[in-house]
């Protein structure tokens, strides 16, 4: 099964997925390694998240300032004195007003003493290293009181390092760089879609194009750069078929035209000589012009003009065809029969229309035998039918893609290239019931010709 091809969007927006995860790896990478490297910076940070979460829970009522922590925080704080390290904490007002310890001898020893007016934040380095061992406090401003946190972390044992280079690169990069990232993928996956919007506009242009316009071509309105030159270059080879296409038309109507005229001198010719031979020459003469007269059909089909469309009736059509033909149909010794059931309006080339019917009844007459009955139908509906009672067709083809095919008879099948070569042209479909030795019916459904 070939598989399908990609899609630009999916490649483009696959890249960058690529780069800017790439880009966001490389990234936190240096500021990781920058915090890592920079013990001073990594502390500072550290005190400040950790003091500012802890304020969170300094409550002032009344002008006085309790410490309410939940389990978590007192768990998070709690003070310890073994080989994994301490944690001291104490929270006071700027005069010294003691709000929460959990310390004594500690405090004096790590902290800032009480009668000292503290500054908006200080550090002291209690031990070089990691894990860090320091001091620290941050004064707030907490209902109308600057209260001052106060921690000491000695070896860190619940690991507040590691927790505040995480909140700093979740912080400082991965969100922004994410709302970024989401940012870029979403203007880029819009501005693909936009610059190929008129390439889609395109693509269905070609699908609408009709083979048949000299003038037909790609539209370049608003269209990429890159693509505008495909484009140029597709019209340039539709410009190059068009002339090929008309060259193919002059030579089919030409040759028709010119091979008439020598033919029907021959003819002529032929009918003053008395002799057998003569007569089987002018068969094959007969013959020779129905295929030119066929061929003409065809290459007047591939040069219809969209504008020689018009509003018209089928029964009209229908009609005038019986009438013109009946002579035909009598010297061969069949009968035909016009029926009209009734047809609205279509949007049609008569001239076309005629020459399809003109063809059914002319295949009805020549391969079925003297006394049969045809019947030229018009209606109920844009349906138009050519019924026989005859033998049947007994080599039609399932598919008719070439010229014309070669019947079991040896003659070449155009005259349903014709018929079909019509209906495409009117968007019409066309129906074959045949049975051997009771006859065949085709119908034409011009229902897609309705509007117009």
């Amino acid at each position: 099964m070939r598989s399908r091809n990609p899609s630009l969007i999916g490649i483009v927006a696959r890249r960058i997925i690529a780069f800017s995860l790439l880009a966001m790896a490389i990234q936190i990478g240096v500021v990781f390694a920058d915090y890592w490297f920079d013990d001073d910076k990594l502390s500072v940070l550290m005190l400040q998240q950790e003091t500012e979460n802890l304020i969170e829970y300094v409550q002032v009522r009344d002008g006085v300032a309790r410490y309410e922590p939940n389990r978590d925080v007192r768990e998070r704080y709690l003070d310890r004195s073994d080989d994994n390290g301490a944690i001291f904490l104490r929270i006071r007002t700027a005069s010294g007003e003691m709000i929460h310890s959990n310390c004594t001898a500690e405090c004096a020893q790590h902290f800032l003493p009480l009668n000292v007016d503290a500054p908006q934040f200080w550090k002291r380095l209690i031990a070089p290293g990691k894990p860090f061992s320091v001091a620290g406090g941050q004064t707030f401003e907490r209902g109308g009181l600057v209260v001052l946190v106060e921690l000491a972390i000695l070896n860190d044992p619940n690991g507040f390092m590691y927790g505040a280079l995480l909140h700093e690169m979740f912080d400082s990069m991965i969100v922004p760089m994410t709302l970024m990232f989401c940012l870029v993928i979403g203007a880029t996956i819009w501005s693909v879609r936009s610059a190929l919007r008129p390439v889609a506009m395109a693509a269905q242009a070609a699908d609408a194009l009709d083979p048949r316009d000299s003038n037909a071509r790609l539209p370049l309105t608003r269209m990429p750069q890159e693509i505008a030159r495909l484009v140029t270059a597709v019209n340039r080879m539709l410009t190059r078929v068009a002339d090929l296409i008309q060259s193919q038309k002059l030579f089919s109507s030409s040759i028709a035209h010119e091979i008439r005229t020598p033919v029907s001198i021959a003819k002529m010719e032929l009918s003053r000589i008395d002799d057998p031979r003569a007569r089987n020459a002018e068969r094959d003469l007969d013959a020779l012009t129905h295929i030119l007269e066929q061929l003409t059909s065809l290459a007047r089909a591939d040069a219809v003009d969209p504008s020689a469309y018009q509003r018209t009736s089928l029964s009209q059509i229908g009609a005038a065809v019986a009438e013109a033909i009946a002579p035909f149909v009598f010297d061969h010794d069949k009968s035909l029969e016009f029926v009209d059931e009734g047809t609205p309006q279509i949007t049609a080339i008569p001239a076309l229309v005629q020459n399809m019917l003109r063809n059914l009844i002319e295949n009805a007459v020549k391969h079925n035998p003297p006394g049969t009955r045809i019947v030229l139908t018009c209606g109920p509906g844009p349906v138009v039918s050519v019924e026989d009672d005859g033998k049947g067709l007994i080599d039609l083809p399932e598919h008719n893609e070439d010229l014309g095919y070669v019947k079991s008879s040896g003659q070449l099948g155009l005259g349903l290239k014709i018929v079909r070569r019509i209906s495409e042209l009117h968007q019409a479909t066309v129906a074959v019931d045949t049975t051997p030795g009771r006859g065949t019916r085709f119908s034409i459904d011009f229902s897609a010709a309705l509007s117009g």
